[in-house]
């Protein structure tokens, strides 16, 4: 590596990284500092950053104050900053000083812990803090490490999701014969996310045994458990095999509730896998008073929610519970030669590469238990709770103006709500709420997303991001007021 350069950087050099490192860290912190002077959502247009990095990566070593320079220059421009206090679109995807702590630990340590033999301390914290949460979820004691069951951390829902719909086809597949994989069918309602689909699709279930009942706003557009049932029977009539239920706890669109406990006992008498995606809101479900939006969980098969939501564990932290841990490693199991040791030989550890998609998995767990001990659970939810008493505040401001309307009512942190629509003109109200999307986006003060709810163009207000306080809101709302009051004068 030598060359007469002092500029050069070596692979890895301690004292280098200790000047690198504070002057990266450095970089962050200025980062957060200033977060309010940049526009939430990114203005540029498509392909702007290949007009400003040349087309080859250089022959030589650059120093590292060039490369920063282009980061504030070139790359933040093209960022759309999820961490700012403004950022109302989606859902949230906390980042933390723990959390941001422990990823750097993790980044450092440099582990590929796919078994218990890469990395003890990797397995076994892994499985000491999923404990940690379902406790704080009071989950039922089948998803706890000590018995058949456990818990494991995914990269997305949408992982947790294909994990356990090809755990649970490979568990009916080996009851009834490989042959009868065209006769599965998976339920879900209308509101599931879409990762069910993606994942039907690569499990190869037949797209016409996926079926997708529709919840309207009668219940709030949770599933009913007679659409399901009616469902389920007239599948069993036609000869097919009911296999799969998706549940929700805080749909993307609307946070809808499905009643667990319903579903899950309609499910269990078909001998179906119940699986329940509690993403956004499973979060939440550590306070007391909303622990009730998961009662029925005990009738579940597996649950996952994703820390890096709204947890302040930094991205990526999904995590999933699971029953009976065998139906995960029976459809994912292999055991090449050169991955062979006397401790997974002998059963006497968990090997995580078992329980996922891929191998090679970071030592993710590290951020999630110094979230956990650097705030502690009363801490988190405070946390919690301040933004639903933002999200209320919100809500009030918005039933307050006679210009617009509350569209679902607000369970969580998010607030669904439109201009109301003038002579019952549907098409030109959705019309002025996407132009209405359009101009707030576009100011840069804040950032919204949307959805459609019965055909209606609804736009979604999800507080959430950590650095968000009671004048972020109010100042939102400003900016919503405004343009709204412009496009209804037009």
């Amino acid at each position: 590596m030598e060359n007469g350069n002092k500029n050069v950087l070596k692979p890895m050099d301690s004292e280098q990284l200790r000047e690198y490192g504070h002057r990266m860290v450095d970089f962050i912190a200025d980062y957060y500092k200033t977060i309010e002077d940049f526009p939430v959502l990114s203005q540029v247009q498509p392909g702007y950053l290949h007009n400003l990095l040349p087309d080859s990566a250089p022959d030589q070593p650059e120093t590292l104050e060039e490369v920063l320079d282009d980061v504030k220059g070139k790359i933040l421009p093209g960022v759309t900053h999820w961490q700012s206090p403004s950022f109302f679109a989606y859902y949230p995807s906390n980042s933390s000083v723990a959390g941001f702590l422990g990823e750097m630990l993790s980044a450092g340590l440099g582990i590929v812990g796919f078994s218990w033999i890469t990395s003890p301390a990797a397995t076994e914290l892994e499985m000491i803090v999923l404990d940690w949460l379902a406790k704080l979820l009071n989950l039922p004691e089948q998803f706890l490490s000590r018995g058949n069951g456990g818990g494991v951390i995914q990269g997305s829902a949408s992982e947790a999701e294909l994990v356990v719909l090809i755990a649970a086809r490979d568990k009916v597949l080996r009851s009834v014969g490989k042959k009868a994989l065209e006769k599965l069918v998976v339920y879900s309602s209308d509101q599931t996310h879409s990762a069910l689909q993606k994942a039907c699709q690569i499990a190869g279930i037949h797209p016409e045994n996926c079926r997708v009942l529709k919840a309207d706003y009668s219940t709030n557009y949770a599933l009913r458990p007679e659409t399901l049932q009616e469902a389920v029977s007239k599948d069993l009539e036609a000869g097919l095999i009911p296999f799969f239920l998706c549940a929700n706890v805080g749909t993307t669109s609307s946070t809808a509730v499905d009643p667990l406990a319903a579903l899950g006992e309609i499910a269990k008498s078909n001998e179906m896998w119940f699986h329940v995606d509690a993403a956004y809101a499973g979060s939440a479900c550590i306070c007391p008073e909303y622990r009730q939006y998961i009662d029925g969980v005990e009738t579940a098969d597996s649950f996952n929610m994703n820390a890096h939501k709204w947890f302040l564990t930094n991205f990526d932290c999904s995590l999933l519970w699971v029953k009976d841990q065998y139906a995960l490693t029976e459809a994912r199991s292999t055991n090449p030669e050169f991955l062979k040791n006397k401790a997974s030989q002998a059963n006497l550890v968990v090997d995580y590469k078992d329980w996922q998609i891929p191998l090679g998995r970071r030592f993710r767990s590290l951020k999630l238990w110094m979230v956990l001990r650097l705030y502690g659970s009363e801490n988190l939810k405070s946390y919690i709770r301040n933004h639903i008493k933002l999200a209320k505040d919100f809500e009030q401001l918005v039933s307050e103006d006679p210009n617009f309307e509350i569209v679902t009512p607000r369970i969580f942190s998010l607030v669904c709500f439109r201009i109301v629509p003038a002579e019952n003109d549907e098409k030109k109200c959705n019309n002025q709420n996407r132009n209405l999307l359009d101009a707030v986006n576009s100011s840069g003060k804040l950032f919204l997303s949307h959805t459609a709810l019965s055909g209606k163009i609804v736009l979604r207000c999800a507080i959430g991001a950590p650095l968000t306080e009671e004048k972020h809101v109010k100042e939102a709302w400003k900016v919503i007021q405004e343009e709204a009051s412009y496009l209804l004068r037009k």
